[in-house]
């Protein structure tokens, strides 16, 4: 049956840690322990179903913050698995997984034994007893981007450790299916053994797999009290984050803590307990560096990784000293740190400038250097004044200047707390803070309003002194209470907006100053929190912050400062718009053209976007803040991209746009063109073939006439000194016409436009005989489902109109094809038979609607009397007059008349 592990999660945000391992560990020397406590248990690997090359499951017997872990083979088997073998037989209490952000299991089982195989014999299931599982998150909701820390409490003896890996959870970064395991922490008590052998073979493993010395102190254990506690220092987050040597001195410092608090040396283990918690963020900043230069090696940025190398020595000496400088360094912990003593000049020079502000060594070790750095406004006369407290458990006295300045704070708060603030070690002054926001939290309502505002103002005094802070966290510190101070305290004891105004008033500039801060995450800091306190409702009608923004970059202001500035300003406006803000048209837009002369494209891209969110809102109001919108305007870019945006916010088509739909329009012409040409080449070809047929059927049958246009007799075509097998040369098969210019161009262009028996459809553009329109508008059109016919006049009418045209009965009735022609241009019946088409076509006195007739009418000279016309019935233009050709019988057939293309 199915049984799961109690546990606990936790999701920690240090990713991306894919490095081999520092060569050291953290993990204590479970032998030595002396007490019965829970605390973390050694082990080793002893066999796994294997592991991707770099990635074998040995690394998970060292914890420290750039170690890689075990990775199953690419595409493995499942399941998975790894035996451990700890140190000594003992009871397990809990076990601590950190899973990898994205090759993650679905679940993991636990097996345990007691029993000691073979040297890496096969393992039998049976030797096992399964303990349950844990199932782990698939991680989409931190997007695969953080570690799941899960903490399992179990109560199990044995001394082997069997984990079952399943199938991994499917994600995109996962391409190859693989599970891994960062680090595994086991804590337990050790189980008591019958005889001495089972020892010495324990101590001999260790000595084997970790190349510990048994008597080594520096492994030594540190805990003897409660039986059920587990130090904060065998957790596996302590190891993860921490510098292994530096979790060495932390667990031996807080060792001989708990020995002074047995033997009641009270100053001396409040003095270890400040070294402990300082230690902990030098050791943590140190694991920080050590990641960063892994990377940094992994990219072969070679310069980058050396001056991490050399920042992490500096480091590490500067700290290594000031605990020799306070007595907490002694030779027992000296063989760890001595080789990282300055060897070649005990006093060097240390360029704390070249560090960020929360990274600076503090004065006091720089000074012992030999170097006089001071803190802001702090002089080199104060320093030695400052030595006076020197001790690190206490805050040294203040200075001379300091009490000047500070006096005012002090007869309000005390010189206690201001001596806190003041203090050189940046924990005291992030205790300050904390001390005076709770100071200010307990303040009764109804306390006088003087001692109100007196407290306020000395609280913003050391606020604005804590903004100026190069420690994160205290600067932190210092933003949670002015935030507390304008949202909360003002509030609660109904202070006037003329303190809320000092508080913005007072610490404003300096939180600017700060946005251009060297250290990208206090100017994220900063900015992100002048954003948050211009939306506070207590500060937001004072309007104050927008007129800070709007003022005029400086010339020699830094990058940083002047791209704060602007980004502060376009999420500002968004947030608080122009309408009783601070804000107005007017400052924006000086402020904002002003922008688009700095030197820095960052600045000025911010500026453009600033100024077409302004003319999104009030348009036109803009446009007199700018030059005019014409050619050598538009040659800056950026006055470009302006305009050019004002189009698209307008709906208008921008120059480019414009220039893609004139380049569209002409290649759709010269498209459109070439199928045009293509088409009638292939109606070309088909009339060619319907000519041919013509020619061969009626070279023996027909007998061409001259035929006189008023007396319509016919003559031999011999008469017309034409031979047989030529008589089709040059001549129209529809309307008969016979010309020197027909030659296959010639007749082309004449079906296209000026034959009088063709007309082009106006719906599919194809060319059609007249005398079939109607039926190929029913039939053949590309547009004839929208046609129908009219019963009455048998012609083909829109079907939208055709119930109206039939109800009109407005229609000349057709009569019955054997009795009349039925024509659909001028809607008249006129005598049956082809020869009557063509005199009805082609004739003057025929269809009025023919608009080529009408055309060629047009453009014919008058003639003289007694002369014969070129356009009688059937003498066709350039014809001899008095001859008539006859035409094919049923003219274009169906097929043909549909050859042609749309024009």
């Amino acid at each position: 049956m199915e049984s799961s592990l109690p546990g606990e999660r936790c999701t920690l945000a240090f990713v991306g840690m894919s490095m081999a391992a520092p060569g050291t560990t953290g993990i204590p020397h479970a032998s030595a322990q002396t007490c019965r406590m829970p605390h973390k248990i050694g082990f080793v690997v002893v066999s796994s179903s294997g592991h991707e090359d770099g990635f074998s499951a040995r690394e998970l017997m060292i914890h420290a913050p750039t170690v890689s872990g075990w990775r199953s083979p690419r595409f493995c088997q499942f399941p998975q698995e790894i035996v451990l073998q700890m140190v000594e037989r003992c009871r397990i209490r809990k076990l601590q997984l950190l899973a990898h952000q994205y090759m993650i299991s679905s679940k993991i089982e636990f097996y345990i034994s007691e029993s000691l195989p073979e040297y890496f014999a096969p393992y039998q299931a049976e030797r096992f007893r399964r303990l349950g599982y844990v199932s782990l998150c698939d991680n989409e909701k931190t997007g695969c981007k953080a570690r799941e820390l899960k903490s399992v409490y179990v109560d199990a003896v044995g001394q082997f450790l069997k984990l079952i890996f399943h199938q991994n959870h499917v994600n995109k970064y996962n391409i190859y299916n693989q599970v891994a395991l960062v680090a595994i922490n086991i804590i337990g008590d050790p189980a008591d053994f019958s005889d001495e052998s089972n020892t010495a073979s324990r101590e001999k493993l260790i000595d084997h797999y970790l190349g510990h010395n048994s008597e080594d102190p520096a492994l030594e254990g540190t805990y003897a009290r409660k039986s059920d506690y587990i130090s904060p220092l065998d957790d596996l987050a302590f190891d993860m984050y921490q510098d292994p040597e530096v979790a060495q001195i932390i667990r031996k410092l807080d060792e001989r803590k708990r020995e002074a608090v047995q033997k009641e040396r009270y100053d001396y283990a409040k003095k270890l307990k400040q070294a402990i918690a300082d230690l902990q963020k030098v050791g943590e900043r140190l694991g920080r560096y050590e990641v960063e230069k892994r990377c940094a090696v992994e990219k072969e940025d070679y310069d980058l990784a050396k001056e991490k190398k050399q920042q992490m020595e500096q480091y590490r000496a500067e700290v290594y000293e000031q605990l020799e400088l306070h007595s907490l360094l002694d030779a027992e912990l000296h063989s760890a740190v001595d080789p990282l003593l300055p060897a070649t000049d005990p006093h060097p020079k240390i360029n704390a400038e070249s560090l960020p502000y929360d990274e600076r060594p503090l004065p006091a070790i720089r000074k012992h250097y030999g170097e006089a750095v001071v803190e802001p406004e702090m002089s080199n006369a104060d320093i030695s004044d400052a030595r006076r407290g020197g001790m690190l458990g206490e805050p040294e006295p203040l200075t001379e200047k300091a009490l000047r300045e500070a006096s005012s704070a002090i007869d309000v708060l005390g010189e206690t707390l201001v001596a806190e603030a003041y203090c050189k070690t940046w924990s005291y002054r992030e205790d300050a803070l904390l001390a005076l926001s709770k100071k200010l939290m307990e303040m009764p309502v109804g306390t006088p309003k003087e001692d109100l505002k007196n407290t306020l103002r000395a609280s913003v005094f050391l606020v604005r002194r804590a903004i100026k802070d190069i420690v994160t966290s205290v600067f932190q510190a210092s933003l949670k209470l002015l935030k507390m101070i304008i949202t909360q305290y003002i509030p609660k004891h109904k202070l006037s907006k003329l303190e809320t105004a000092h508080c913005v008033e007072r610490t404003i500039p300096v939180l600017l100053t700060r946005t251009g801060d060297s250290s990208a995450r206090l100017r994220v800091t900063a900015a992100n929190f002048i954003q948050e306190m211009a939306l506070f409702k207590e500060v937001k009608s004072l309007q104050i912050i927008p007129s800070y923004l709007v003022q005029p970059l400086k010339a020699n202001s830094s990058v940083h400062l002047a791209m704060s500035q602007m980004g502060l300003l376009a999420r500002l406006l968004k947030d608080l718009g122009t309408g009783s803000s601070g804000f107005t048209i007017d400052n924006v837009m000086k402020f904002s053209v002003s922008a688009l002369e700095h030197r820095v494209y960052e600045v000025r891209e911010t500026a453009v976007r600033i100024i077409l969110d302004m003319y999104r809102q009030h348009q036109a109001s803009i446009l007199e803040y700018l030059p005019p919108d014409d050619s050598n305007t538009r040659r800056n870019i950026l006055y470009k991209t302006i305009f050019e945006g004002f189009a698209k916010i307008d709906g208008r088509a921008t120059d480019a746009e414009m220039r893609a739909r004139r380049k569209a329009a002409t290649e759709e012409a010269e498209k459109q063109k070439k199928e045009e040409i293509k088409a009638l080449q292939g109606q070309l070809a088909a009339l060619k073939e319907i000519q041919a047929e013509v020619q061969e059927k009626e070279s023996d049958a027909v007998k061409p006439k001259n035929q006189d246009i008023q007396g319509g007799k016919a003559a031999p075509a011999e008469a017309l000194g034409i031979p047989d097998e030529h008589y089709l040369d040059n001549l129209c098969i529809f309307c008969g016409e016979r010309s020197e210019s027909f030659t296959e161009e010639g007749l082309d262009l004449h079906y296209w436009k000026h034959c009088l028996m063709l007309t082009r459809c106006d719906h599919c553009k194809q060319v059609v005989e007249i005398s079939s329109l109607t039926e190929h508008l029913l039939t053949e059109c590309d547009k004839k489902d929208g046609f129908g016919k009219c019963y009455r006049c048998s012609e083909a009418v829109f079907k939208e109109e055709l119930p109206r045209h039939i109800k009109h009965k407005d229609c000349n009735p057709a009569k019955p094809e054997k009795l009349a022609n039925r024509c659909p241009l001028c809607h008249e019946n006129f005598s049956p038979g082809e020869e009557a088409w063509k005199a009805h076509l082609m004739g003057p006195a025929g269809c009025t609607m023919n608009l080529r007739k009408t055309h060629i009418l047009q453009k014919a000279p008058a003639l003289q009397p007694g002369k014969s016309s070129a356009v009688a019935a059937s003498g066709p233009l350039g014809s001899k007059a008095g001859s008539k050709i006859p035409t094919p019988k049923g003219g274009l057939s169906k097929s043909s008349s549909r050859t042609y293309a749309k024009r």
